[in-house]
């Protein structure tokens, strides 16, 4: 780990994302990584692989690099700063593989590193296979636990029971230590089985935006998505059995579109691209 307080960071925010488990379609690494590629970072810190994986599960990775000299990468979780001046605040962002073991000393390590850099809000980003189309626009679920968080944010109110990951521990222990801590879900088409799903990660950039009340750097992630799209259709013609089931989740997911549309969403719509316009 390196010393904190290494950098100076305008009131960060701070992003957590992991793959494994809590990133289906690498949607939520996928996002992250097209941040970090956006703007100027700093290596904050890097967790010790041997205290918090398990070489067995996360491997380590032979590669060679182009004068053909072998190198080992070892199973870790890097913590970056991000300086943008398109920003009013700058980011820290934490990615890496979903830890093996020692959950609780992973989390409090995480929110000490927001606590010496006075992070105040800690946002979460997972991937989750669901009953979805791909050809209608990626849900988003945005939940927290805490009901003032949720009145501030319009998020909604967890009441998942059940078994969990990485993430909802972080959030937790965040929680607990008075940080605003929310997570941001997309829904990836459980029948699409390849990865990444460009789609999934631009639509949590998207998410992203509207909690922050800023535009972010998207890059190609629109274009990919749009080939993704296309190639799922493709699959959906050639196969009948998924092209029938496509059409019955498009089908539900427009009847419950329908039912949901309220003044909030529209005006949620209406505020990003007032937004996009105005820094355009």
């Amino acid at each position: 780990m390196l010393s904190p307080k290494a950098f100076d960071l305008r009131a960060p925010k701070m992003l957590v994302a992991f793959t494994g488990w809590n990133d289906a379609g690498e949607a939520a690494s996928g996002a992250v990584n097209q941040l970090l590629n956006s703007w100027e970072r700093y290596l904050i810190a890097e967790f010790d692989p041997e205290d918090y994986y398990d070489y067995q599960v996360n491997r380590p990775i032979i590669t060679f690099n182009e004068e053909g000299k072998r190198s080992l990468s070892w199973p870790s979780t890097k913590v970056y700063g991000v300086k943008s001046l398109d920003l009013p605040h700058d980011l820290i962002i934490v990615i890496g593989q979903e830890p093996s073991h020692r959950w609780q000393s992973f989390a409090n390590e995480i929110v000490n590193i927001a606590e010496d850099y006075e992070v105040a809000t800690l946002i979460a980003f997972g991937g989750l296979l669901a009953d979805v189309p791909h050809s209608r626009p990626i849900s988003i679920s945005a939940t927290t636990f805490d009901p003032k968080i949720a009145a501030k944010y319009q998020l909604e109110l967890s009441s998942y029971e059940g078994i969990t990951g990485i993430l909802s521990i972080i959030n937790e222990r965040a929680l607990r230590h008075e940080l605003e801590a929310l997570s941001l879900w997309a829904l990836v088409p459980h029948y699409v089985s390849t990865a990444p799903s460009p789609k999934a990660s631009l639509a949590l950039i998207e998410a992203l935006e509207d909690i922050l009340k800023s535009d972010l750097p998207s890059g190609n992630l629109a274009k990919a998505a749009t080939a993704w799209e296309l190639s799922v259709d493709q699959l959906a013609k050639d196969d009948l059995e998924v092209g029938e089931y496509v059409i019955e989740l498009e089908k539900n997911k427009d009847a419950s579109e329908a039912n949901e549309a309220t003044g909030d969403s529209i005006a949620r719509e209406l505020e990003r691209f007032l937004r996009r316009r105005s820094e355009d």
